[in-house]
């Protein structure tokens, strides 16, 4: 069966590799398709698919923006938009200026803990258009400061934890709307982590199909069995397209295998086909 794996970062956001080589990986790891879904920034959609076409590999055009809603943040993955459309560039851009705003208050406040730290040295790092969370993590790790990813998440750089600074997201129907007016198709992803009870998160799903929703990503490598029937059963109550993906980040990310989407594995082709056909008939 041909797999795809249909979330996947660069060195366009937080990703260790650039498009280019994240592209090569996924064709060597034998996939059919790959999404290259930067966080809030689609600046290497365009080198991904001149790749994926050397490489023999599909390349679809993605995304994954950060969205805000009143239980907390979620993140919607956009797929099959023109990479060209102005006025997702601009939106877009309006994101990233607020990560590099956030980016020093990070710094400032890991040096108030006592941390000898500075942004220059992130941004080094990094080597990239966009810092963040894990290129301040891996500072951390390198200076003995934590052991591990997890750590410099759980003590330092997760939502409320010491050094945590807050960003401008957009609204989720927000997300959706600016996707679907640039020809694409959203999909909510790694449902688990919005840590909702299945009612709740039913609840959420019913509104959001009505705003323009039309993915879940069911597939993934936290996802337990019982969470992927769980998810499936409400992609089917909805009619939403099951989408799945690694999240890969490379080096930047414990674990992260390209083309490891779970317990279940990657989804096939045809959801390719799907998005791809739900984006015709927005």
């Amino acid at each position: 069966m041909s797999r795809v794996d249909l979330h996947s970062h660069s060195t366009v956001s937080d990703g260790s590799f650039p498009p280019e080589q994240v592209v090569r990986m996924a064709a060597e790891a034998g996939l059919s398709a790959l999404a290259l879904t930067d966080h809030d920034n689609i600046g290497g959609v365009t080198a991904a698919i001149q790749a994926g076409k050397k490489e023999g590999i599909l390349v679809v055009p993605g995304v994954e923006i950060s969205a805000e809603f009143s239980r907390g943040t979620c993140h919607i993955l956009g797929y099959f938009f023109d990479p060209e459309d102005k006025t997702l560039r601009e939106k877009l851009a309006y994101l990233q200026k607020a990560r590099a705003e956030r980016n020093p208050k990070i710094a400032a406040k890991l040096q108030d803990l006592g941390i000898a730290i500075t942004y220059d040295e992130v941004k080094a790092i990094a080597g990239s258009e966009q810092v963040g969370r894990p290129h301040f993590a891996r500072i951390l790790m390198d200076k003995g400061v934590v052991k591990d990813f997890n750590e410099a998440f759980e003590r330092f750089l997760g939502k409320d934890k010491a050094a945590y600074v807050d960003k401008f997201r957009y609204q989720p129907e927000e997300a959706f709307a600016m996707i679907q007016a640039a020809g694409g198709v959203a999909v909510l992803a790694h449902p688990y982590t919005l840590n909702l009870p299945d009612d709740e998160l039913t609840g959420l799903l019913k509104e959001w199909v009505n705003m323009g929703l039309k993915g879940m990503e069911v597939f993934y490598p936290d996802h337990t069995e019982e969470m992927i029937d769980t998810y499936s059963r409400m992609a089917d109550t909805f009619g939403l397209i099951k989408t799945g993906g690694s999240d890969f980040h490379g080096n930047n990310k414990e674990g992260s295998v390209l083309g490891d989407c779970g317990p279940r594995g990657c989804p096939s082709l045809d959801v390719v086909d799907q998005l791809r056909s739900a984006a015709a008939q927005r």
